[in-house]
């Protein structure tokens, strides 16, 4: 058990007391994009529906409110349109449905109908990747990527079926995107022709190479990891992540502690040379929050102590580094503290380092201060239903029970 002290889980309750209502949440918050889409996972009702399944289990919410919540994420018509994906549309939904199913009988009916979904999309896009490569293209974003791509769809039948066939198809495409493409140079598989956020831009003509959990390939390496983990057989699976970690070293930079970029351009690429002025702030999307635990369940799951010590180290260094936790100003899951808090909290179960654990405690302690604005945005992904949940992990002590934060891939 590791947990931070009685502050976290008053907050966290508190919190989820506030949000408890899906009619009335919205009325005093910010304006935002995000709840006009209840099935999304970031902004909607979906994403704050796992506040209060996680806090059902723990027996100190009620599975009526949870229910309330994802009754408002299924009020919409259910989209499974190209934009779909673990974090909006019908696999947000399921994932949020199957995880307050837990082991038991509930939403079967629900489940199986979003299922039918789920499974004719994952088999499409499928196709359509291992037509990209066969013709030896590189890869958009959105094809592998956690928060719209093949990995985030991965994130949802490892969940739900590890067993199903597609969930082996998934796997084994995310092998075959690691393996060198004919005629491309000395660039990865799986850079990208596109900018950051996904489209083409003239300041990056030759596209990018992303590291982070978000868009890029830490979070392929860290589905893989978890795969290998959970000892399902996929052909080549272990060279395919130890393909990511080589590329990784290559660009993992040293100063007070070990860092990742968050991307690389063609420029430096070639140059091999990261400023340390393009270091990313020690967030889940693209920072140490998440690039660390991706290093560290690769080194988990390829047993290459080594690796797990650097990653642990990188994380270490950071918490210790005011002027990078300084970095983070907002509260949330994707670009704040609430990552980092949740990942120190995951890195730490996993680590035989005793110092990550003592961390914790500040923290969270800095989450609440930052939580003390008024008028605080109520989504998951950025707001204070992710914020709440962090806090609720640090406070009980306790590993999720519904392990929510495997759509961050720190689980």
């Amino acid at each position: 058990m590791i947990r931070s002290g009685p502050d976290a889980l008053a907050i966290a309750d508190s919190v989820a007391d506030a949000l408890a209502d899906p009619r009335t949440t919205w009325a005093a918050a910010p304006p935002s994009e995000g709840r006009a889409w209840p099935q999304s996972l970031a902004g909607g009702a979906a994403g704050i529906a796992l506040l209060h399944i996680e806090r059902a289990y723990t027996g100190r919410g009620d599975w009526q409110t949870a229910h309330a919540w994802l009754s408002a994420a299924a009020s919409d018509e259910l989209t499974a349109a190209s934009n779909a994906g673990l974090f909006f549309g019908a696999p947000a939904l399921a994932f949020v449905t199957h995880l307050a199913a837990g082991t038991t009988d509930r939403y079967h009916r629900a489940i199986d109908h979003l299922d039918q979904a789920v499974l004719a999309m994952t088999r499409s896009r499928l196709a359509a990747a291992h037509t990209r490569i066969e013709q030896g293209q590189r890869p958009t974003m959105k094809e592998f990527d956690l928060i719209r791509g093949l990995t985030g769809l991965g994130v949802y039948h490892l969940r739900r079926h590890p067993d199903h066939p597609i969930t082996h198809e998934l796997l084994s495409y995310l092998v075959r995107l690691t393996e060198p493409l004919p005629a491309r140079g000395e660039l990865p598989p799986w850079w990208t022709d596109v900018s950051p956020n996904g489209e083409p831009n003239p300041q990056y003509p030759h596209g990018h190479g992303n590291f982070g959990l978000a868009h890029g390939i830490g979070a392929v390496m860290a589905l893989l990891s978890l795969a290998l983990l959970r000892d399902l057989p996929t052909p080549g699976i272990d060279e395919a992540v130890a393909r990511i970690c080589a590329w990784t070293d290559q660009w993992c930079q040293h100063d007070a502690g070990p860092w990742w970029p968050g991307l690389i351009t063609v420029d430096q690429n070639r140059d091999h040379r990261i400023a340390q002025a393009l270091r990313p702030r020690p967030s889940w999307c693209y920072g140490i929050a998440g690039t660390a635990r991706a290093q560290q369940l690769a080194g988990l799951a390829l047993g290459d102590t080594a690796r797990q010590e650097i990653a642990e180290s990188a994380l270490l260094a950071t918490l210790r580094d005011q002027t990078q936790l300084d970095q983070l100003a907002e509260i949330g899951l994707c670009h704040g503290t609430a990552g980092l808090l949740q990942a120190t909290w995951r890195m730490a179960a996993d680590s035989r380092n005793p110092r990550i654990a003592a961390e914790i405690p500040n923290v969270a302690a800095r989450l609440i201060a930052q939580m003390g604005q008024p008028s605080l945005n109520p989504e998951l992904l950025d707001g204070a239903a992710g914020a709440a949940l962090a806090l609720h992990t640090a406070g009980t002590g306790n590993a999720p029970i519904s392990e929510w934060d495997a759509f961050l891939l720190l689980s």
